[in-house]
């Protein structure tokens, strides 16, 4: 079936609309990780504090390869359109929360909307420019992961501290609205041919009962159960075991949700470890970086919200960057990934060496390394995948590569919260606090007091004058647990991307085809449209 082709106003206000579409999803956490301290103290659910982030990661993840494979059967206009719906019905529901356990549900069903949006979102780029042009418009759509990071956490202060914390959650309604009429509207129901209209039920039950107990496991090893406990192992044996099942069920379907074919071409998945390598590197800086900042500089919790604003800049021009070079044929897609990943050790080392005598210059010096790099392999890891899949499995393609990014989140989320949990608990267990008070010693092995300034000279206030100088020296030393944690996180950080590097070489640049779904020409022999970039 021929599609039609879109052009001019129309096309602007597509993509206007996938923008929108994206944005809310796309501000979410930072919008929401502001507003949180206020939300658990009205609601009074400070144990379950993490919840909320835990399920909404949880439920957009496992959405994911799910959207993907539906969107190749009926279309990407339903499926978005759903996603949004969702979102918003979610939103809704977050903001009229009497209790922790409601927010957590409606948190849920909220990232089952986002995942659904952000797959979508790709995938239509996708479907609108073909490969010559679409990397300039990854880029470009990309950006608004980049905007969020800045504008979210001010975003979610103002409206915390002169509205109420339920209208971070109603913004997105009117957000939402715009997106869904300009979509219906205007955007064709692009639809991959030779997709059987039939859902592979099997399959998505097994991909559920895969990574459900895995993605639990991840978020609550070392936090509620130790890595070793019983819990942790017998969810990740059950993951594993259903994993198995789930591949097995896929390689017999007629119509699979992850087509195993995928695993069989290098170009995806080389390009699938890339998205989680890059991610799980990512996620040190955009946590670990802030906590720095406020625990060991002693910054106000603005002064370490601001600090990832010039990263997220440079990860935004090099986005934008790789996009309009990515448009040149012979671009080499290797040479910029492995460049990529040099970039990200060489910063997350860098990162490594800050100390409490590091400057706050230097700090953002370091970051904009560390993003200026990463910023290359977004676009690329959508574009390569994208180029590599049959068409008709665009969507698909697009899905594995956000499901990928959202392990990578997951798993390195659970490591680093490891690698600093241990390294703090070793450190203050050996904290020499000989003449301190009793009373303030639990406070000094605390790490919420620790990076809580006003906390500090509150405690350091009380202190009799004759004990003032073991007080400081001890916060001094307790400071510098804190930075022997992050320390060890960036060194983490840095294996990682140097494990990227050597995944990087085995790297192949799928070749870019002139067929995409708005034009259903037949394919130009193999080689005719220039070079494999690899």
């Amino acid at each position: 079936m021929k599609q039609e082709a879109v052009r001019g106003s129309r096309l602007v206000l597509i993509i206007i609309a996938l923008m929108a579409s994206l944005l809310p999803a796309a501000l979410d956490s930072t919008i929401v990780s502001t507003a949180m301290k206020t939300i658990v103290s009205e609601l009074r659910g400070v144990e379950l504090y993490a919840w909320p982030f835990t399920i909404y990661m949880l439920c957009s993840t496992v959405i994911i390869p799910i959207s993907g494979g539906l969107a190749d059967i009926f279309g990407r206009k339903p499926i978005i359109l759903i996603g949004i719906f969702v979102f918003i019905i979610g939103s809704a529901l977050c903001g009229m929360s009497q209790s922790m356990t409601a927010l957590i549900l409606f948190r849920g069903l909220q990232g089952l909307g986002g995942g659904v949006l952000t797959t979508s979102v790709f995938t239509i780029v996708a479907d609108l420019f073909p490969p010559q042009l679409r990397g300039k418009y990854m880029g470009i759509v990309t950006s608004v992961f980049g905007i969020s990071s800045i504008v979210g956490p001010l975003l979610g202060g103002v409206i915390t501290d002169y509205l109420n914390w339920r209208w971070i959650f109603y913004i997105n309604i009117p957000v939402g609205a715009v997106a869904v009429l300009l979509i219906l509207l205007f955007m064709p129901n692009f639809k991959s041919e030779g997709r059987k209209a039939k859902i592979d039920l099997p399959g998505t039950v097994f991909v559920v009962l895969a990574l459900v107990p895995m993605l639990l496991a991840f978020s609550l090893a070392g936090s509620s159960y130790a890595w070793g406990s019983w819990q942790i192992i017998g969810m990740l044996l059950l993951s594993a075991v259903m994993l198995a099942v789930f591949v097995r069920v896929e390689t017999k379907a007629q119509n699979p949700i992850v087509p195993m074919t995928f695993f069989r071409d290098r170009s995806i998945w080389v390009t699938l470890i890339v998205a989680f390598l890059s991610n799980a590197v990512m996620f040190g800086s955009i946590v670990y970086i802030p906590y720095f900042v406020q625990g060991v500089l002693g910054n106000s919790a603005t002064a370490s919200g601001a600090v990832t604003i010039p990263m997220t800049i440079a990860l935004t021009i090099t986005a934008n960057t790789v996009g309009v070079f990515a448009t040149d044929k012979s671009t080499h897609f290797r040479k910029m990934i492995i460049a990529a990943f040099v970039c990200g050790a060489a910063g997350a080392f860098m990162l490594s060496t800050m100390n409490s005598g590091s400057s706050y210059i230097s700090v953002i010096v370091y970051m904009v390394v560390f993003g200026a790099g990463l910023g290359v392999t977004m676009p690329i890891s959508n574009m390569n995948v994208q180029n590599a899949a049959p068409i008709e499995q665009v969507a698909s393609a697009t899905g594995a590569t956000q499901f990928f990014r959202s392990i990578g989140s997951t798993v390195a989320s659970a490591i680093y919260g490891t690698i600093m949990a241990s390294t703090m608990a070793k450190g203050f267990a050996s904290l020499d606090l000989t003449g301190i008070p009793e009373a303030i010693q639990s406070s000094l092995r605390s790490s919420q007091v620790i990076t809580n300034t006003e906390a500090l000279s509150a405690i350091v206030a009380q202190v009799p004058p004759d004990q003032a100088a073991a007080v400081q020296a001890a916060v001094l030393e307790a400071k510098n647990v804190l930075n022997s944690g992050i320390h060890n996180v960036f060194i983490f950080c840095a294996f990682i991307a140097v494990a990227g590097i050597v995944v990087s070489l085995f790297f192949k640049g799928a070749p870019m085809k002139i067929v995409h779904l708005r034009e259903k020409k037949d394919a130009p022999p193999a080689g005719s449209d220039g070079e494999t970039n690899d």
